[in-house]
């Protein structure tokens, strides 16, 4: 697998810290009870933060089944409790800062963490929706964290209509609440152009009780 740039061993010991909520945050209104914000830069120390993650997580393949046989996800995969100790500890930060910004009431607290490898433009996630946002009513919150190269994620509402997309650098955040899982679709698609690796973070919240 090309790794592109490794950072230095002085640069994984740097400061990963993300950064206010209170400045940059564009707000996109989706239409139904749907919305997302975006914050460019979010995490000062981005490549710092990819390049200890394309380390030191322990990637897994993981297989479903398709057309009645099983193939392999086209990525690789990790994911983290709410009780588990995340990767990095600027992880368990950037999810206290987003705690405390979006609170309890847009579909959090955020408490699992998951994290992708897209190795190269090859790898990709194909449409979808949140499977604990689409099985229940009550919002749910997602916030996903692009770390290395930059990828196009791609919105489109269920149904039919106009879709939307973002271009998503290293340190960008992209958070999409509401009714967002269960009225729209996302995904990360395949890219022909020269395309490095990148890993996407996503934080979410758990399904409700009851």
């Amino acid at each position: 697998m090309d790794r592109g740039r490794q950072p230095s061993l002085f640069e994984l010991d740097g400061a990963v810290e993300p950064r206010s909520l209170d400045v940059g945050l564009e707000h996109l209104d989706l239409g139904a009870g749907a919305w997302l914000e975006l914050r460019r830069q979010w995490v000062d120390g981005a490549d710092r933060l990819f390049g200890h993650l394309l380390e030191t997580v322990p990637w897994r393949e993981e297989e479903r089944v398709m057309y009645d046989r099983m193939v392999s996800v086209p990525r690789l995969i990790a994911t983290y409790g709410e009780d588990e100790r995340f990767p990095h500890h600027g992880l368990g930060v950037a999810r206290q800062i987003l705690n405390e910004h979006y609170g309890d009431s847009s579909g959090g607290p955020l408490r699992s963490l998951g994290v992708c490898l897209y190795r190269d433009g090859r790898d990709s996630v194909a449409w979808h929706g949140d499977r604990i946002g689409r099985q229940h009513d009550a919002d749910t919150l997602v916030a996903v964290v692009s770390l290395g190269a930059s990828r196009r994620l791609r919105l489109r509402p269920r149904g039919g209509g106009p879709s939307r997309h973002f271009d998503l650098g290293s340190g960008d955040l992209l958070v999409m609440g509401g009714s967002c899982q269960r009225t729209w679709e996302h995904t990360v698609p395949k890219t022909a152009r020269p395309c490095g690796p990148r890993i996407s973070v996503q934080f979410r919240s758990e399904a409700p009780d009851g």
